[in-house]
């Protein structure tokens, strides 16, 4: 098959890290065209709605500290809707014996929050800078094989603080703490404020659009030629040409190519020549959790907003209210890490439900699978302890190929802002090497 050449550049993948990718490529005077494996753009972001109500299936937040994300808000005159989650009245947590209690909704969250800041406590001198996470050099790589769980374990807590604190770094983590890198972790922190009144600003405030509004208005003005429904098996780079094959056999061909794709998809797509080796130990090992689902029930009982969390690897968990109807029934998000929860059994999820508030009537959800998801085989992205010494390495190009997703971020990796931060780098160095 002959391949398509009327292109500049070749950007695979329409999530936030892509389509910024080729805006910028745009800009720098090179004509992209966008493959996207999917039905629709947005990656790991999509906007939806149940019952009437909007929803997002992936990354929903954005923090006012997170500044090209702002931009961008700002950019196409987007708002930023602030607080757009109800205070809990009340908090469903672990107790020693592994059970779950009820507790007064600032009485629990308020030692949570004591907790985080324990544990970030000297952060700031591991990343005075934490836009560049290696600033700090040797001090930060004494720590960078450090797991949340090693942390933790250091600071000696007791039983009940232990599981408070491990159920939420844990669940960032993709469900254990003993996966999650702490200096990660801690970089959420410092990028976010270093203080836990700016730490609360990761979730709760939302574009007034929708994450997909946003996408949308960036790939406009990338003026891309987008082909979806066209997932990517195979890129060859012979040195002077990239040829993109896709799933149907089609074939793009551009001095350039952008992969804008989670490094935990890299693996399903054969390379020649192969990756560079810590590209090729990235996306074996993984960056984006690999097991988590997002869920939205809607469900009615006789209690006020509410914010639960189970044990660390608990099947369901955190699951918090997002909004109360007029009709007093509430709209609540959740997330599992658990692969053995199947979202698409309604008696599980109903069980699940249950055992955490058994208040609730489920009248009816709304879930996607995101580790089972082809093409992102894994939610939002934690370093795992030791990847981020190798954050320089992977986030070169490979010959004529650059990379862009939110996990070889070099500041909000796992966010939103650090895929278009992403995707700005990979337009420059994708630009450099086509001479413009």
């Amino acid at each position: 098959m002959t391949a398509v050449r009327e292109f500049d550049a070749i950007v695979v993948g329409a999530g936030f890290a892509g389509v910024t990718a080729a805006r910028e490529l745009r800009a720098r005077g090179l004509r992209p065209v966008v493959i996207e494996a999917r039905h629709r753009i947005g990656g790991r972001t999509w906007t939806d709605t149940f019952d009437g109500l909007p929803i997002e299936y992936g990354g929903g937040w954005i923090s006012p500290f997170a500044k090209l994300a702002m931009a961008e808000l700002d950019r196409y005159d987007i708002p930023l809707l602030e607080g757009v989650l109800p205070m809990p009245e009340w908090a469903v947590f672990p107790v020693e014996d592994g059970s779950l209690e009820s507790f007064d909704g600032n009485v629990a969250l308020g030692r949570l929050g004591e907790l985080l800041t324990t544990i970030f406590e000297g952060s700031e001198k591991l990343l005075p800078r934490p836009h560049e996470p290696l600033f700090a050099g040797e001090r930060i790589r004494a720590v960078a094989g450090q797991s949340l769980r090693e942390r933790l374990d250091s600071l000696h807590l007791d039983t009940r603080d232990d599981m408070w604190i491990s159920t939420l770094v844990g669940g960032f983590a993709g469900g254990s703490s003993k996966d999650g890198a702490y200096e990660a972790l801690a970089q959420w922190w410092q990028v976010a404020g270093g203080k836990l009144a700016d730490w609360i600003t990761i979730e709760g405030q939302a574009p007034a659009s929708g994450m997909s509004a946003l996408v949308q208005e960036i790939l406009n003005d990338a003026e891309a030629d987008l082909h979806l429904n066209s997932p990517v098996t195979r890129v060859d780079d012979d040195g002077s040409l990239v040829r993109v094959t896709t799933a149907s056999g089609r074939e793009f061909a551009a001095p350039v190519a952008v992969l804008a794709v989670p490094a935990n998809v890299w693996r399903t797509i054969d390379f020649r020549p192969g990756l560079p080796p810590v590209h090729a130990e990235t996306a074996e090992r993984g960056i984006g959790v690999p097991h988590t689902s997002r869920l939205w029930l809607r469900v009615r009982g006789d209690f006020g907003p509410v914010h639960v969390r189970d044990v660390e690897n608990g099947l369901l968990t955190p699951m918090f209210t997002h909004a109360v109807l007029d009709n007093g029934e509430q709209l609540l998000t959740g997330y599992s890490q658990d692969p053995s929860l199947d979202v698409s059994r309604p008696e599980q999820v109903r069980a699940a439900l249950q055992r955490l508030l058994p208040q609730a009537e489920l009248i009816s959800y709304r879930a996607h699978d995101w580790g089972h998801d082809p093409y992102s085989l894994g939610g939002w992205t934690l370093r795992r302890p030791g990847q981020l010494t190798q954050l320089p390495e992977v986030q070169e190009p490979h010959g004529r190929v650059a990379f862009a997703n939110d996990g070889i971020a070099s500041g909000w990796n796992g966010f939103v802002d650090g895929a278009i931060e992403s995707g700005f780098r990979a337009a420059g160095q994708a630009a450099d090497i086509a001479g413009k």
